[in-house]
């Protein structure tokens, strides 16, 4: 039975007697990281120390340029973000105009609010009730064609004459404390504008069955017109109503 071993336990070297020593100097290089030298390294970005060691990282992966300010790509943690051109901001009242409170509260005396669609029905209401008689009159002398022409005529007379002498009130717009005033001043309407809205708000009226058609558009126009909330007789001439405390 042979008694030789391999070299490096502790039994002679010599090849006669250990055979495994006759490859001396033939032997393979130890394997990394025995004593042996590093590896090359590699291509920049790959290997240790390419992910979060300061000046290896790849860009765009824990490198300044998101969440820091002037940084990164715009729209990512940088001013920018939410901008204009993601959903536009709110168009604001003119400088006279106060914003209405909540429901039920009264504005501040001396103040200026849009005036709430509910009372400016009523307004109108209490004015049509006001030319009731004289346009039954006029469909009983003229019958139903004609009536309704000079019906709508007798709206418009009564809207402009009183639009032009009181101040860009009717009769129902001063029992509702509300008036007409320029959109960009708040002040008085010109004579020309008042006329111009009474024009449109009353005269299509006079074309039987489709005038009553555009007045119930034109007066429903102020329930999702923003910011204003204009009928579109006010927006033809610029004016807007207002509620006075």
């Amino acid at each position: 039975m042979s008694t030789n071993h391999p070299s490096g336990y502790g039994y002679p070297t010599d090849p006669q007697q250990n055979p495994y020593a006759q490859q001396a100097g033939h032997q393979p290089p130890p394997a990394p990281g025995y004593g042996a030298p590093p590896p090359p390294p590699g291509p920049p970005g790959y290997g240790p120390g390419a992910y979060g060691q300061p000046g290896s990282a790849a860009p765009g992966y824990g490198t300044p340029g998101y969440g820091i300010p002037g940084q990164g790509t715009p729209g990512y943690g940088t001013p920018g973000y939410g901008a204009p051109g993601y959903g536009q901001p709110p168009q604001a009242l003119p400088h006279w105009l106060t914003p209405a409170g909540p429901p039920g509260v009264p504005p501040a005396p001396g103040t200026r609010v849009l005036a709430p669609p509910g009372e400016r029905l009523v307004a109108r209401l209490i004015d049509l009730a006001i030319q009731l008689i004289p346009a039954v009159i006029l469909y009983a002398l003229l019958g139903e064609y004609l009536g309704n022409f000079f019906v709508g005529l007798l709206a418009f007379a009564y809207e402009a004459a009183l639009m032009v002498t009181q101040h860009g009130q009717t009769v129902g717009k001063k029992a509702m404390r509300l008036r007409v005033v320029d959109a960009a001043t708040g002040g008085r309407p010109t004579d020309s504008a008042l006329w111009g809205r009474s024009a449109i708000a009353a005269v299509p009226g006079a074309v039987y069955c489709i005038g009553w058609l555009f007045e119930a558009l034109d007066a429903m126009w102020q329930l999702w017109d923003r910011p204003l909330q204009q009928c579109l007789h006010d927006k033809a001439v610029r004016t807007v109503v207002v509620k006075e405390s």
